[in-house]
C-alpha cells in the first residue's frame, strides 16, 4: 500500500489517498488513540470512491471513532471499463426506465463485478490491518449489498455489516445470505425506485443471523433521513468497539 496524498479536513479527520497495485482507494482516520476499528464502505454502479454522500458517511462515520476505507471497484470510478461493461450498463439503465424485465442483464453483469470485487477488497483489508493505526474488528457497510452478502461469507474478520437498498441482489448472493450470521442492519427506502420493496424484504428475512435489524423509511433512494448515519453508527459501535 502507497499512500500518495493527505489532508487534515475541518472535522479533524485525516483523508488519506492511497494506491493498492492497481486499486486506488481512501482512507479516513480521527483524531483519536489507535489502535481503531475498520469499516470498509463500498458503493457500486460505477460510482467513484469520492461520490459526495459516500465521502459524508465516511467522514461522519471516521469522526465517531473508526477507520474508514473505499476502493474503486473494477469498472467503478476513474477505473477501465470494457466495452461489454457499457453495453451491459446501457442495456440495464434502458429496461429500468422502459418497465421491462431486468434479472437476466441483471445476474450477467452484476455477479462478475462481484466475483471480481471480493478479492480486492480482501487483499485491501490484508493491506490495512497491516496498518499501526488500525487494530480491527471490522465492519462492512455500503450501498452494495451483494459485495457485502459474499464478503460476509468468505471473510471471517467482518464482524458486522451494515446494507442499503437490497433490491437487485443476484440470485448467488440471495443463496448465500442464508449463510450470513453476523449482526445486521439493512436500510430500506420504502418508495425506492431502483430497488423492489418486496425484494428487499424478501432478503432480511433470507438473512441468517440472530440479530437483525430493518431500518424503513418513507422516500426514493437518495431520501433516507439525516438520523440513521447515527443510527448505523450506534449499530458499529454496539458490535466494533
Amino acid at each position: 500500500m502507497h499512500f500518495t496524498s493527505e489532508q487534515r479536513l475541518d472535522d479533524g479527520v485525516l483523508e488519506r489517498e492511497f494506491t493498492l497495485g492497481d486499486i486506488p482507494g481512501t482512507l479516513w482516520t480521527p483524531e483519536s488513540a489507535a489502535p481503531l476499528p475498520l469499516v470498509l464502505m463500498a458503493h457500486n454502479n460505477g460510482l467513484p470512491k469520492a461520490e459526495p454522500r459516500m465521502v459524508a458517511r465516511a467522514r461522519y462515520t471516521a469522526a465517531r471513532g473508526y477507520a474508514v476505507a473505499g476502493i474503486d471497484a473494477a469498472g467503478c470510478g476513474d477505473r477501465p471499463r470494457s466495452a461489454a461493461d457499457e453495453q451491459a450498463r446501457a442495456d440495464l439503465r434502458r429496461a429500468m426506465q422502459a418497465g421491462e424485465p431486468v434479472d437476466e442483464i441483471f445476474e450477467s453483469f452484476i455477479g462478475p463485478l462481484v466475483e471480481n470485487a471480493v478479492p480486492e477488497w480482501q487483499a485491501t483489508l490484508d493491506a490495512l490491518l497491516e496498518l499501526p493505526e488500525i487494530g480491527g474488528p471490522v465492519g462492512y457497510s455500503g450501498g452494495w449489498a451483494a459485495l457485502g452478502i459474499r464478503l460476509a461469507v468468505v471473510e471471517p474478520r467482518i464482524a458486522a455489516a451494515g446494507f442499503f437498498a437490497g433490491g437487485y441482489v443476484p440470485r448467488a448472493q440471495r443463496e448465500e445470505a442464508r449463510q450470513v450470521t453476523i449482526p445486521l442492519l439493512l436500510l430500506l427506502q420504502w418508495d425506492d425506485e431502483g430497488n423492489p420493496r418486496q425484494r428487499a424484504l424478501d432478503l432480511f428475512d433470507a438473512f441468517g443471523s440472530k440479530e437483525k435489524t430493518l431500518h424503513a423509511n418513507l422516500g426514493g433512494h437518495t431520501g433516507t433521513p439525516w438520523f440513521e448515519l447515527e443510527d448505523g453508527c450506534r449499530f458499529l459501535d454496539r458490535h466494533l468497539k
